[in-house]
């Protein structure tokens, strides 16, 4: 168990296979000056498109479907503009989840050639990067990198990232059953390490657990702007043995990595920080492969959920949330009151943000 606690800590990174569409975690510059080199390689056209002030409701508006969405999408930037935004991704993420999100998009044609053009449109380059408020070492920043099945957001405050939630990935298919990427399943652990927490309990443990026969439809939060699940029902971690609770934590890591490794050890100390035993293990639906299932890892402060029940329990949800710290709106609201209680005036933005309206 202290072994497993060390690497819930200490984020031991598993190699993944090389790719050649994945780059390495970038290190060589600050993540706002990866922004505004994004922010300079457009004209004025694009960056109209692309950048939003920080205090603009869109910034709170995300979601995972195909939608019309506002930014600036990757399809209308030349190779060195998606080299720059590649650069800004590359930022906020680590190599897992780098590979996570290319397989995504590369799903957008499997749905193509499953579809026909019978459903909306696929592309892989229907990816939108978002900007809001002007990068920089101080004040507050954000950005935003969606699309189908991908939702990625990060608020920034004088150069720290101080949110990285919502954070959602889906797939669909969930496992590719033919075509070159036959049996490519991209959200595969978060699938495999659920059905061990449920196929490591015991009968008793399972009355606690499953609260239902029958898995929601999507994800029980869907894109509401604050996660509200907060009955906290399931199995608690002091009720599970050792390897149970190890379980756990590795799947609970393993949503934490797809972020940089600054960012996922945070997160992980936060949760080891907000207290082990106070979380919660719950499950919906079927505890076999192939029925619809769901399940939710709830903490004081975070919320994991995953769901598989459409497309025939062959399309996956999954998201992480922190019920007070999406987009970073409680840290923000905590750095406005210490700043007028400082300066004894209202602080509303340390910018003014950008001078463009939309």
């Amino acid at each position: 168990m202290l072994r497993i606690l060390a690497c819930f800590a200490g984020l031991t990174l598993v190699s993944l296979p090389h790719s050649p569409k994945i780059y390495t975690p970038i290190r060589e510059a600050k993540m706002f000056q990866i922004a505004n080199r994004f922010l300079d390689s457009l004209d004025d056209p694009l960056k109209q498109k692309a950048q939003y002030p920080f205090n603009s409701d869109e910034r709170l508006n995300w979601h995972y479907v195909p939608i019309k969405r506002n930014g600036v999408p990757m399809k209308d930037l030349s190779e060195a503009q998606q080299k720059a935004a590649q650069d800004l991704l590359r930022s906020g993420l680590s190599v897992r989840g780098l590979e996570k999100v290319t397989q995504i998009r590369e799903l957008e044609n499997v749905l193509k050639e499953m579809e026909k053009g019978s459903g909306p449109t696929r592309d892989p380059d229907l990816y939108f990067v978002t900007i809001f408020g002007q990068p920089s070492e101080k004040g507050s920043w954000g950005w935003r990198w969606e699309g189908h099945h991908m939702s990625l957001n990060w608020t920034v405050l004088n150069g720290k990232v101080i949110a990285s939630s919502p954070q959602f990935l889906g797939t669909n298919p969930g496992e590719v059953r033919s075509g070159p990427l036959k049996g490519r399943r991209v959200l595969a652990k978060e699938e495999d390490l659920g059905y061990d927490m449920i196929h490591s309990l015991t009968d008793d443990q399972k009355k606690t657990a499953i609260l239902s026969p029958t898995a929601p439809p999507d994800i029980i939060t869907e894109s509401k702007r604050q996660a509200d699940i907060t009955d906290h029902k399931g199995l608690a971690y002091n009720a599970m043995t050792k390897e149970q609770q190890g379980i756990l934590l590795t799947l609970i890591r393993e949503y934490a990595v797809v972020q940089n490794p600054t960012i996922a050890h945070e997160r992980l100390e936060a949760v080891r920080k907000a207290g082990l035993d106070k979380i919660v293990f719950a499950w919906m639906g079927g505890v076999e492969r192939g029925t619809g299932n769901y399940y939710r890892v709830e903490g004081s402060t975070f919320l994991i959920e995953y769901d598989n029940t459409q497309n025939n329990n062959n399309h996956v949800h999954s998201v992480w949330r922190d019920f007070k710290g999406d987009f970073g709106v409680d840290l923000l609201a905590q750095h406005y009151q210490s700043f007028a209680h400082r300066d004894g005036q209202h602080f509303l933005h340390d910018h003014e943000d950008s001078d463009h309206q939309h």
